[in-house]
């Protein structure tokens, strides 16, 4: 277990030379010295993969005198994340070597960042103490902040860093706070001991506002409605960061968060609404906005902010199982469960692909307006095909991955009408509903993602760059990711017995040894509510997907300087004021004044 540290700290360690490498060995891409960092990580964490070795724990002391050490735990939960980052790390960092230029980029400052990210969101992933916890939370926050300015010439990309940093450093505050009170509760920072004392902790006047600040700080990281306003903004960073910090860092911190504490909160009404409520609210609004966007990256942007809203919901509805408990009444809300953590996988990977797709397009092109693009499907066929895969498995289509986990997912929502805790009555129906219509606009979105540019009408003059396929180094790694696509969907269970059931166990304790009632995932179980509703899906997407152009005009009756971002904006100015109002009343020049204060 020992290895474990070395392994959380390579990263950070490993970071130290790089710039070395850049300077020295200048001829060589820095990303060839950094790719077998996450290789490493990546084949020792699969060790972990159906062994007893995930049943450890290694602590070494920091303030032992406080009881605050760092304290790593690998149960099935933290094995899952470890994979997911360090596996499309490697990916990311392969497709870097082709995607940044060694003559025109400050590589060494990249990779280091790169590196410094990593190592965050591993420490965060597998820390037991939750001051350990809190202070990796905190570095993948700065960590993003220095990967999204990387570009720090343009004034976009600072404002997106700027904006990331503020939102998610307000939210890690507040997380904070929530933890500190679970520690005044339970006497320890161990987030393993805490899940022993639920019960004392839900006694305690201090159990909704630690609630309510924990899901704060994991609203805002995961790009949960009203804070995914940062996310878009991120676009600014290189397309091998957006990949990285979309597939399987940043903004899944937020959603290893609420998996992590669902043991704690899980069962309670207000966990179980404020989760699956603001889940279902950012689905559809993610989906909605991303329709509208004729830049690729924005639009992928939205779809991230919409399918983490998906596997928010699940989340909270899922939660449910344990107000009931082991046993059959439990079943399918443990589904529900299982089909968050599936397609949490799912999008990892389709998602990683499409965000290298973009960047192809990018690169090759030089725009990612999709009003300028049309017909690359003669000169980029291998990218199409790519684009196919990623885009068809978002909006849930068979025979890829996205189908079986939306699938699961329509069944979830179709389970909650028949919930009769929680004060449900007739509300259940929202969930089917709104899941269904945002559903739609998903499918519509993925459709313009892989129609638009490549079929109609070629426009070489609107373009930058004379199209042409990428290198083959440049469509390995979103390669590799759409096999994993197909792979997930023919072969399911073996995702779920090696990967995903030892999940479970971390966010049930107490459920494995009755078992989860869950039955095999498979494509077709007959003619089922959540397949009508696929149905209808593509029936209506395709109707409003024909009809586009005579229908997104309305959009245009939004309300455009009344949003979110305007208030953002808004509130920054006044910060700023107030600030400096309140520097002149005591900067007055007088030495009398600086003496009285």
């Amino acid at each position: 277990m020992a290895g474990l540290c070395l392994m959380i700290f390579l990263p950070f360690f490993y970071s130290f030379f790089v710039p070395f490498f850049y300077k020295y060995l200048s001829r060589i891409h820095t990303g060839w010295f950094v790719l077998p960092v996450p290789l490493v990580l990546f084949f020792y964490l699969i060790g972990f993969i159906g062994s007893n070795r995930n049943t450890g724990m290694v602590s070494l002391p920091w303030i032992p005198s406080l009881g605050i050490n760092l304290t790593l735990y690998p149960d099935g939960l933290a094995i899952l994340f470890g994979v997911l980052v360090s596996g499309i790390g490697a990916l990311v960092i392969l497709y870097s070597v082709y995607y940044l230029s060694k003559e025109r980029e400050q590589l060494h400052n990249f990779y280091v960042y790169l590196l410094l990210f990593m190592g965050a969101m591993l420490g965060l992933v597998f820390s037991d103490n939750i001051m350990a916890f809190y202070l990796f939370w905190e570095l993948t926050s700065i960590s993003s902040f220095l990967l999204i300015g990387f570009w720090y010439q343009r004034r976009r990309s600072r404002y997106g860093a700027q904006k990331a940093l503020l939102i998610t450093v307000f939210g890690g505050l507040a997380l904070l706070a929530g933890l500190l009170m679970l520690a005044n509760i339970t006497g320890t920072f161990s987030i393993r001991e805490m899940i022993f004392q639920v019960e004392q902790i839900a006694a305690d006047p201090l159990f909704i506002p630690a609630l309510v600040l924990i899901l704060l700080g994991a609203f805002t990281k995961s790009a949960q409605f009203p804070f995914y306003i940062w996310l878009p903004d991120a676009m600014e960073a290189p397309t091998p960061i957006s990949a990285y910090l979309h597939s399987a860092t940043m903004v899944k911190a937020g959603i290893y968060l609420i998996a992590r504490f669902t043991p704690i909160f899980g069962g309670s009404g207000e966990w179980f609404w404020l989760v699956s409520g603001i889940g279902l609210l950012t689905l559809f609004w993610g989906s909605f906005s991303a329709v509208r966007q004729t830049d690729l990256k924005a639009m992928l942007a939205y779809s991230t902010i919409s399918q983490l809203g998906m596997i928010t919901c699940l989340l909270g509805v899922g939660s449910a199982a344990l107000y009931f408990g082991p046993g059959e009444e439990s079943v399918p809300y443990t589904t529900a469960l299982l089909a968050a953590v599936f397609h949490l996988v799912n999008h990892s990977v389709f998602k990683g692909c499409l965000f290298m797709v973009v960047g192809i397009i990018d690169h090759e092109t030089g725009t990612r307006d999709v009003r300028k693009l049309g017909g690359l499907i003669s000169f980029m066929p291998v990218t199409f095909t790519l684009a196919v895969i990623g885009s068809f498995s978002m909006a849930g289509l068979p025979p890829f991955s996205g189908f079986l986990s939306k699938e699961m997912f329509f069944a979830a929502v179709v389970n909650v009408t028949q919930l009769n805790i929680f004060s449900m009555d007739a509300v259940g129906i929202v969930f089917p509903v709104v899941a269904w219509v945002a559903s739609i606009f998903t499918f519509i979105y993925c459709m313009i993602l892989v129609f638009k540019p490549f079929l109609g009408k070629h426009h070489p003059l609107k373009l930058e760059k004379k199209a042409h396929d990428a290198v083959y180094g440049m469509v390995v790694s979103p390669g590799i990711l759409a096999i994993f696509v197909i792979f997930l969907f023919f072969y399911p269970n073996v995702a779920v017995e090696y990967f995903l059931m030892p999940v479970l166990a971390s966010i049930l304790p107490g459920f494995a040894e009755a078992g989860y009632g869950i039955g095999p995932v498979s494509a077709w179980h007959g003619l089922t509510p959540e397949l009508l509703m696929t149905i209808g899906v593509v029936a209506t997407g395709t109707v409003l997907y024909v009809f586009l152009r005579k229908w997104i005009r309305l959009y245009g009756y939004l309300p455009g300087a009344l949003n979110l971002n305007a208030l953002y904006d808004y509130l920054l100015i006044k910060t700023e004021d107030i600030s400096a109002r309140i520097t002149r009343g005591y900067m007055t020049g007088s030495l009398m004044d600086y003496l009285r204060y």
